[in-house]
């Protein structure tokens, strides 16, 4: 792959940890625009802030999961979409918008999000937008275990975005970007298939447990670093304000993990924009380019896994196209998989 002219040989990235200020006790969408506002001020200045100290070379910044409203606790999908869920051209992404063109920066982020499309859905959306203000990446979640997911209305979907729509890759002057949200870390097939399409660092937006033991999620960033030869810029919050979870029980080990499986930066608990480190293009792509064993990413046989995936049905497709779901159809989809996986003689 050629290197992007006027691309950005090194740079400071930073996982910027903030409290997630949730909108479920918010009585209505006015009420929820309010914290919105209120979370969207607060993090510019924190933003500018960070970038005093840090440096200007800043370039990136990633933001937490769902830092504008938290995530839904058993409203019912219509009530979640109009009252917390933002425009694909809404005035949060317009704001956000001019944060990233004062300070010249990427700006990433996480958020529950509306597609015409699809009405009555709703999408969790990874976003990247660029110095100049444009939305140059727009990921939906494919993962999940209590919102619809693309997969969810698969044949429409690739009906309107195609299969690149899907997996997007940004590809610009600090190098190409995709996006994972949160347990899509877990996912290696995410990340694989972002990385056959040129992906060089992956913005983690999430929301997850912290441990000084190694959990799940902290072993899954290093190998998603490692097998797709890539930096992953993961973004923890600072614990959920009010909620009626323990506000912290989601809070610290924001990281920076270079290509090789290094932890550059780590946080620990609370606010902080402690987990920055630079970003090595050169370094990067000079690896990539190296022949011999390390080198994993030239090394894969994809031809060795692809009828095994094809013959395979695990979580179906299309469960949510053309009919209206409450929360109940995604524990029950999963457990009738579990069900017929287990009558296959699977699991």
């Amino acid at each position: 792959m050629a290197d992007i002219p006027n691309s950005i040989a090194s740079y400071r990235a930073l996982a910027l940890q903030v409290t997630c200020h949730t909108v479920n006790q918010a009585s209505d969408r006015h009420a929820v625009q309010e914290i919105i506002h209120h979370t969207i001020n607060r993090l510019a200045q924190q933003i500018a802030a960070s970038i005093a100290f840090i440096g200007f070379d800043c370039r990136l910044i990633v933001l937490p999961e769902y830092f504008l409203t938290g995530f839904p606790m058993g409203e019912p999908l219509a009530v979640w979409g109009e009252k917390a869920c933002i425009e694909m051209h809404g005035a949060e992404y317009e704001v956000l918008s001019k944060i990233a063109q004062k300070h010249q920066i990427f700006l990433a982020g996480n958020a529950y999000e509306l597609d015409p499309n699809f009405p009555g859905l709703y999408f969790q959306t990874c976003f990247v937008i660029d110095p100049a203000g444009a939305i140059v990446l727009r990921y939906r979640r494919l993962n999940s275990l209590f919102a619809p997911t693309p997969h969810d209305v698969w044949d429409k979907y690739l009906d309107c975005y195609g299969l690149e729509g899907v997996f997007p890759v940004a590809k610009t002057a600090i190098g190409n970007l995709a996006a994972l949200a949160s347990e899509e870390i877990l996912y290696p097939e995410v990340a694989r298939c972002l990385a056959m399409r040129g992906a060089e660092i992956f913005l983690h937006s999430t929301s997850e447990v912290y441990s000084k033991n190694l959990t799940p999620k902290d072993a899954a960033k290093i190998s998603r670093a490692v097998e797709n030869m890539a930096y992953v810029v993961s973004a923890n919050t600072a614990g959920l304000a009010n909620s009626s979870i323990p506000s912290a029980s989601v809070d610290g080990g924001s990281k920076i993990v270079d290509y090789r499986g290094i932890v550059l930066a780590e946080t620990g608990a609370g606010e902080s924009m402690a987990a920055f480190a630079e970003i090595d293009l050169t370094a990067l792509r000079r690896d990539r380019r190296r022949p011999g064993l390390n080198n994993l990413l030239s090394r894969q046989r994809f031809e060795l896994y692809a009828q095994s995936y094809s013959q395979s049905q695990f979580y179906p497709a299309n469960t949510m196209l053309n009919q209206e779901c409450d929360r109940q159809h995604f524990i029950q989809t999963q457990q009738q998989t579990i069900e017929r996986l287990s009558q296959l003689g699977v699991i």
